[in-house]
């Protein structure tokens, strides 16, 4: 136990100065001029627009995820119930939204939906939908989609049918059959993803800020203006701290919510799809789900092969130049780097931040798993806070902390940032993995005379490695798709590709960033699919 114990000081050392500090000196602005004080807090809550920003974040976080749940809950029931050709690729390429940038997604519904848009070309008119709030929920949306997808599909294949096989023998048919048996089956799931699609909403950044503009601003935008603009920390990191004490509360019902999915998750009874037939396709369910597989193509896929689209045309012709540009060793003073020089990077990081998040992860979801110790709850909370919080709040807490260290303007800064907002997911997937193994193996272990440590790297961790890999490639696909931490934080020899993708679009060469993104859409499909061959969640 010891050893274990002296194991698990590393991860919080690690947690303790690159997220408990910079948090902490945010939170210390705010609170303290002189003495201890409310001040900057009350004139936040008393002010007319941050009151405003305060209450749209909250609203914009719900409408999100209810826009999320209807369009992510009959796709769960499609990929729960049926088997088709192609499953495994479709599943793994509408989960890439999820790790996408931010700037792709602003891009990709520009070139839908803006005035010189596909859509609006089709069309014949501007539907009004960049820079307003619609342009925010749908962005939402397309970012979320995935979660509600695989956590409610996940829970839906392992329902009992002989629950659903009782209730129709007792006369429960389709709706009511749903409304009064299934529904509380899988609501743990709906509830899980739903919590955490509001957490992810709530934390918005640059979504609304590029979609919406500061007519709709959210909390991270109000901080941000506040601090890179205004200059005004004081007020920054009064906001700061409503954002983060209202995050918490969100992360703690997240967590609530997923004892519940877990428990039902870890049913042994596994439903055998359906094998879509020709004549299901023109029955009405069917065409149901035939008109639902539109509007996902319209606001889910449609984006992506927008800017797949616009990547392959130079000049209004078929052309690859844009690809040629980005491979090249050409120095692009836009952003003091090469593009080669990006991708690279990217890689870099990408690869640092797996082996950081797996070497932190490990320990502390071991010991989520194996102790019990008096404020487990709380500790699970603090350990999983990084979910709930932001890239900009990060990135400002570094820029507090370490200005006028060695650290600063290094890779190894932006490493571990990327490490503290990837790490969650691997605690996650870890966790999920080594509470499905029966614990009667570890008990085994010990009983021929294996140490605590011993038993858990011999048995438990073969056993959770599918958990270990899903999570280290999600923390490879996180850091590759990071900007706002990355954007604060970075020497331009630094520069990734979301970073140049920003850059790109500044310039208005959208060419070039739907180039890079498509790269980076590549990368993120190939991890995907890796994930659907292990079988593992990280939610």
């Amino acid at each position: 136990m010891r050893l274990s114990k002296l194991v698990l000081l590393v991860p919080l050392a690690f947690l303790a100065a690159f997220f408990y500090i910079p948090l902490i000196s945010i939170i210390k602005t705010g609170l303290w001029d002189n003495g201890p004080t409310l001040k900057y807090i009350a004139a936040v809550l008393s002010n007319n627009y941050h009151q405003r920003v305060i209450l749209f974040t909250i609203g914009q976080a719900i409408a999100s995820t209810f826009l999320t749940l209807a369009l992510g809950l009959p796709g769960a029931y499609i990929f729960a119930k049926y088997d088709f050709p192609g499953k495994s690729l479709l599943k793994a390429v509408l989960t890439v939204p999820f790790v996408m940038p931010s700037v792709m997604v602003a891009l990709g519904y520009i070139l839908l939906f803006g005035k010189s848009g596909f859509i609006t070309q089709i069309i014949g008119r501007d539907l009004g939908i960049i820079y307003s709030w619609k342009a925010i929920l749908l962005a939402h949306a397309f970012y979320n989609f995935p979660i509600v997808i695989r956590m409610v599909s996940s829970l839906w294949q392992r329902v009992n049918p002989h629950y659903e096989e009782m209730a129709m023998a007792l006369g429960a048919r389709d709706w009511r059959l749903f409304w009064k048996v299934t529904l509380p089956l899988i609501s743990p799931a709906i509830f899980a993803s739903a919590m955490l699609t509001f957490v992810f909403c709530f934390l918005s950044f640059s979504i609304p800020l590029i979609l919406g503009g500061y007519q709709y601003a959210t909390i991270e935008v109000d901080i941000f203006t506040s601090i890179m603009v205004l200059l005004d920390f004081k007020t920054g990191s009064a906001l700061a701290i409503i954002q983060i004490t209202l995050s918490m509360l969100f992360m703690y019902l997240y967590l609530r919510s997923l004892d519940a999915y877990a428990r039902r998750e870890e049913q042994r009874v596994l439903q055998r799809p359906k094998r879509f037939t020709r004549k299901d396709v023109f029955s009405l369910k069917g065409l149901l789900i035939g008109a639902y597989s539109l509007a996902v193509l319209l606001f889910i896929i449609a984006p992506l092969l927008a800017v797949l689209y616009d990547s392959l045309h130079f000049n209004d012709q078929w052309s690859l130049e844009w690809y040629r540009r980005i491979f090249s060793t050409e120095y692009n003073p836009m952003f003091g780097a090469t593009t080669l020089d990006a991708i690279r990077n990217s890689l870099t990081f990408g690869f640092a931040t797996v082996f950081l998040s797996v070497i932190i992860a490990l320990p502390v979801a071991y010991a989520l798993h194996r102790w019990n110790f008096k404020g487990k709850r709380l500790f699970d909370v603090l350990v999983m806070l990084p979910l709930a919080s932001s890239a900009i709040t990060l990135g400002l807490g570094y820029i507090r902390i370490f200005h006028g260290t060695p650290l600063y303007y290094t890779a190894w800064l932006i490493i571990a940032a990327h490490t503290i907002i990837a790490y969650p997911f691997v605690l996650r997937a870890v966790s999920t993995s080594l509470k499905k193994i029966r614990p009667n193996l570890w008990e085994a272990a010990l009983s021929l005379g294996a140490k605590e440590w011993k038993a858990f790297l011999r048995v438990e961790l073969p056993l959770a490695l599918g958990g270990v890999i899903v999570g280290a490639i999600f923390a490879f696909a996180i850091s590759i798709a990071e900007l706002g931490a990355t954007y604060m934080l970075a020497r331009p020899e630094y520069t990734t590709m979301t970073v140049a993708i920003y850059r790109f679009l500044g310039a208005r060469q959208f060419g070039s960033a739907s180039a890079l993104s498509v790269l980076l859409m590549a990368i993120s499909t190939a991890s995907f699919l890796i994930i659907e061959r292990i079988g593992e969640e990280v939610w």
